[in-house]
């Protein structure tokens, strides 16, 4: 019994697949099924196995290395044209938090997509917004709450966040270009060192307001057009363009060689605004942060060094200063602002 035992387990290890519920052996192959017991070769590495943590970021850390080097391969290319490119606009910005997105949307500013969480407690700022935003044609999206800390970078959202659509920068060049389409001389302002988005907003307003055409900006250092821009401006920006260029000086050395005068604006000034002569010419208003005023190479830069009078003890916010700026402008060039412009 022991020597049929051992026959037949021998004969149900060369089988196929051992032996039948019966006892009996089951039929080899006859060497067709070897493909299937070969193997698939070593295991990949982890960030190259499809599907993998490890491969996705990868992939996320590979794409801006290619688009940095598809960039950096065209602004090579305008350098050595002697071109001067703006930058980009800057990415979606998003608004947290019911009152925040709610004033967004009443001021107009645009936006892509209005995110609201599931579930969420309901008042009449979150209807007002979904009106707002179906009638303004966004899309209303319904969202977890974790997607919305993400989303907002962690901010108080309380269930509602608006994604702001990227501003797209106008080129220095264009704000001379559609002054000589209105057949006027160029008005533009220029801010040096400005960094609160409120007071870009607000000068651009005034510079809408007294006949200007358009605000140069730097790309560093500077204030960007954000949703805080937006809601000061009351919706100026939707009319009046916003340039940006990589180096101010430079931009301004470009207007001057175009026929442009630089005025800056700073408190020891050696001329009164109220005698600008040159208002009437083609011109380029400087207006630096309020705290440390122009840079030392913008105010070299300018041809005329500018103060506004006031006391020795007071000093003047940038928006402000550039709003007195171009009214004594837009005065001494006769256009003041539209009988039915409102203040506020």
């Amino acid at each position: 019994m022991s020597g049929s035992g051992s026959r037949g387990g021998g004969q149900g290890r060369a089988g196929r697949g051992g032996v039948t519920k019966k006892g009996k052996p089951r039929p080899g192959t006859g060497g067709h099924g070897r493909r299937r017991l070969e193997g698939k070769g070593p295991t990949p590495p982890a960030h190259l196995r499809p599907g993998h943590p490890a491969q996705r970021r990868a992939a996320q850390k590979a794409a801006p290395a290619a688009r940095s080097g598809a960039g950096a391969a065209r602004a090579g290319a305008d350098r050595d044209q002697g071109a001067v490119q703006p930058r980009r606009g800057d990415g979606a910005e998003m608004i947290a938090g019911r009152n925040a997105v709610l004033e967004a949307l009443q001021a107009n500013v645009p936006a892509t997509a209005l995110y609201v969480a599931y579930r969420t407690n309901t008042d009449d700022r979150i209807r007002a917004a979904v009106r707002l935003a179906a009638d303004a044609g966004l899309a209303v999206l319904e969202s977890g709450r974790g997607d919305l800390d993400r989303l907002t970078q962690g901010a108080v959202h309380q269930g509602l966040a608006l994604r702001v659509r990227p501003y797209q920068y106008a080129h220095p060049d264009d704000l001379i270009a559609l002054a000589a389409d209105a057949g006027q001389p160029p008005l533009i302002m220029a801010l040096d060192g400005v960094t609160d988005p409120r007071n870009l907003g607000a000068i651009v307003r005034s510079t809408a307001a007294f006949g200007g055409h358009g605000v140069l900006i730097p790309g560093r250092r500077s204030a960007g057009v954000t949703a805080g821009a937006w809601k000061a401006s009351a919706g100026t920006l939707a009319r009046l363009p916003v340039a940006q260029a990589p180096n101010l000086a430079r931009a301004l050395a470009a207007y001057q060689q175009g026929g442009l005068f630089v005025v800056g604006l700073t408190a020891d000034g050696g001329t009164d605004i109220h005698d600008l002569e040159i208002a009437e010419s083609p011109l380029v208003l400087v207006v630096g942060s309020e705290g440390r005023g122009l840079s030392r190479i913008v105010a070299e830069r300018c041809d005329l060094l500018a103060r506004i009078p006031i006391g020795a003890a007071e000093s003047l916010n940038a928006s402000v200063a550039a709003g007195i700026a171009l009214h004594e402008v837009a005065r001494r060039r006769g256009a003041t602002a539209p009988r039915s412009g409102q203040v506020g």
